[in-house]
């Protein structure tokens, strides 16, 4: 496993820990998105890609972040206590998307990213300075569509069959909740 490359996207100032995200290649040919790096009471590390943590209502089946008090869907209050613990006691909230599995590729990684994010800094301080973070190189030799790489890889690409159209009744409830969900999120 070798790095190719790592692109980082330096945030604002004002923030008190999150320095900045990054994403991560190997070999050329595989990418992992939005790492964070952090500043920690023992220095800058790296924090994997993760998903929030959830579990169901009781009473109305609703998925429901482990930090909520409430449910979204019906309202009920939930029980403050059901997070899994970690051995000191904290409530584990998130998991990893995407993580290294032994501390040798954990520190080749936190080495290169911290590596690549104080060089990032010290080219943001240059006139001009471009953040490449959200660039995307593409060679021409990669293909352009599905079939393509199928067609390369020696296979016959199937077209994929469409779906069904979902019940009207579902879309309305579905829109609902979502405008539900979003308001509740501070998102709407």
């Amino acid at each position: 496993m070798v790095i190719t490359e790592v692109r980082i996207k330096l945030c604002e100032e004002n923030n008190e820990r999150l320095l900045a995200f990054c994403s991560v290649t190997f070999d050329n040919a595989f990418v992992v998105r939005d790492l964070k790096i952090i500043e920690g009471t023992k220095g800058v590390f790296v924090a994997m890609p993760s998903r929030k943590l959830t579990d169901r209502c009781q009473k109305c089946g609703c998925k429901n972040h482990l930090r909520a008090r409430f449910c979204n869907a019906c309202g009920v209050r939930m029980d403050e206590t059901r997070a899994t613990r970690e051995v000191d006691g904290r409530a584990k909230l998130h998991a990893d998307i995407a993580h290294p599995i032994h501390s040798g590729a954990r520190e080749l990684v936190q080495a290169s990213v911290v590596k690549a994010y104080h060089e990032e800094k010290d080219r943001s301080k240059l006139p001009g300075y471009v953040c490449r973070y959200d660039e995307f190189d593409f060679d021409d030799d990669v293909p352009a569509s599905y079939s393509a790489v199928v067609a390369e890889m020696g296979a016959k690409a199937r077209p994929h069959a469409g779906h069904a159209a979902p019940k009207a009744p579902y879309v309305a409830e579905t829109s609902a909740k979502v405008r539900a969900d979003d308001f509740a999120a501070g998102i709407g």
